[in-house]
């Protein structure tokens, strides 16, 4: 090797190299910009402020975020570093690629119109192809709205949209605070909750869904939490054959929305 000759380049290192670091375009950092977004009727999908940051700027930020009902999440110093390199001030804020809807307004319109509401609400579901996969299903089967808590779901980001197939584009995303009142209100409204869970007795095709109904799915992690079944109309499984316990989330929405679709004749 002649003098001066860097040695053999091993594969990916030269474009290593050459990368450049890129922020997401849906990123928004410090405290005025956040806040300044917030005021503009900017969707925030999440909102990161770090912990134990308590000054008047960072006080007023939170009971901004408070009155939009925009999840607010703790966190370390480090966490924020990983978003950006910039002077972030202890804010970054992810903005929405959608704009969320009210579960009374979808409600209320499906009912108006005199169609049969069909919602699929999901518990923890933090994988964005799983919840991308979903939408899409939804909406071809003519759901009227997903319905997600505020903390502790996908980021319904432009990569959701592109997993959705431009789904999330036509159905309408509903962001709630509380999942067990969400759940409540929907069965003063007529809506039977019916969770799946490979826990149930009884077998998805022996639920009437013929009348308003909404699907209630759980995490990949550990499924629908405990409160949240107990809430529920009806708790169902889907029959399985193989050695595998449980279908993936996305499949088993799926399989869930058309049995829906059967029972009520199919869609014009």
């Amino acid at each position: 090797m002649e003098e001066g000759q860097k040695g053999p380049v091993k594969y990916g290192e030269e474009g290593n190299r050459r990368k450049k670091y890129k922020e997401p375009e849906n990123m928004v950092f410090g405290t005025r910009a956040v806040m300044e977004s917030i005021e503009a009727g900017k969707e925030v999908d999440k909102l990161f402020v770090q912990k134990n940051l308590s000054n008047d700027l960072i006080k007023e930020l939170i009971q901004t975020a408070r009155r939009f009902h925009i999840p607010v999440s703790k966190v370390p110093v480090e966490k924020l570093n990983r978003f950006t390199r910039k002077n972030h001030q202890g804010v970054v804020a992810f903005l929405s690629a959608i704009t969320y809807a009210s579960l009374d307004n979808v409600i209320d319109k499906a009912y108006a119109r005199g169609d049969m509401p069909l919602l699929v609400v999901l518990d923890r579901v933090t994988d964005i192809r799983n919840f991308g996969a979903i939408a899409r299903s939804a909406e071809c089967a003519g759901a009227h709205a997903l319905v997600i808590p505020a903390k502790g779901s996908a980021a319904v980001n432009s990569d959701a949209v592109k997993t959705s197939a431009g789904a999330l584009n036509h159905i309408p995303v509903c962001r709630v605070d509380n999942l067990r009142r969400t759940l409540m209100y929907l069965q003063d409204t007529g809506i039977k909750v019916v969770a799946c869970t490979e826990k149930a007795d009884h077998m998805l095709y022996d639920v009437d869904f013929t009348e308003p109904a909404a699907i209630l799915m759980g995490s990949e992690e550990d499924g629908i939490a405990p409160e949240l079944i107990q809430q529920s109309s009806d708790h169902v499984k889907i029959p399985l054959s193989g050695q595998i316990g449980s279908l993936n989330v996305s499949v088993a929405t799926a399989v869930s929305l058309f049995e829906v679709v059967r029972q009520r004749g199919g869609y014009e």
